[in-house]
């Protein structure tokens, strides 16, 4: 097991109480072992409802032009217990977890449901530490790579899918080109639109010009499917 102080450290979050810490790292099982101790479940309650909101927040801003559908499976294959158990592998949080022996010899450490559980309770103790902006901060920074991971697999395939349909319908790739760029550099939103044998088909908009592209994509696919 790690100590709190190393695992601190490699997350780049510090906790001015410890002990709330500590409660987010605490499984039943060492409960089970230990009286007077409370488990982190409660923390996991608060911790599912702040990543949902979080998450949710993002994708709201960052896809201006999805639906409530689209937004909905986004969210939540960004929080089911999967993704949250990879993020939780990604920055040692099986390490620093308190269990019960007979969890660890059973491999607790590793087990998706734990890790999972455990990264939901680190959130809300990240939240209960020290408020809103620094558990948003810090549920951004560790789920990054799986937010672009998303990005780069579900609008990578919105392009797939519209190439496919194209090359059906109109015996043609489809191209795609930026018409507009505004806002500041930190800030920047873009427009592109998606044509077939020159003939625009629809245009879409995105923080980069990649998610333009792919929005574009998507909007051709509502419009001809």
């Amino acid at each position: 097991m790690i100590d709190l102080e190393t695992f601190q450290s490699n997350i780049g979050f510090r906790w001015k109480n410890i002990s709330i810490l500590e409660e987010a790292l605490t499984h039943s099982s060492y409960v089970n072992e230990n009286a007077h101790i409370a488990s982190n479940e409660r923390m996991e309650f608060l911790g599912d409802a702040l990543l949902g909101l979080v998450l949710a927040n993002k994708l709201y801003l960052e896809y201006p032009d999805l639906d409530e559908g689209e937004l909905t499976r986004r969210r939540s294959l960004l929080v089911r217990g999967s993704t949250l158990a990879s993020v939780a592998r990604s920055i040692g949080l099986g390490d620093a977890l308190f269990l019960g022996k007979g969890e660890e010899k059973s491999g607790g450490r590793s087990k998706a449901t734990n890790l999972a559980g455990a990264m939901e309770a680190l959130v809300a103790a990240a939240f209960l530490d020290q408020g809103w902006d620094p558990a948003h901060d810090f549920v951004l920074r560790v789920l990054e790579p799986e937010i672009e991971k998303q990005r780069r697999e579900l609008d990578t395939d919105y392009k797939s899918q519209f190439q496919l349909e194209a090359q059906s319908r109109f015996k043609a790739t489809p191209g795609y080109r930026i018409i507009d760029a505004v806002g500041p550099d930190h800030d920047r939103r873009f427009t592109a639109e998606v044509f077939v044998n020159d003939e625009i088909i629809a245009q879409g908009c995105g923080r980069s010009k990649k998610l333009a592209e792919a929005d574009a994509a998507r909007m051709a696919l509502i419009k001809l499917i």
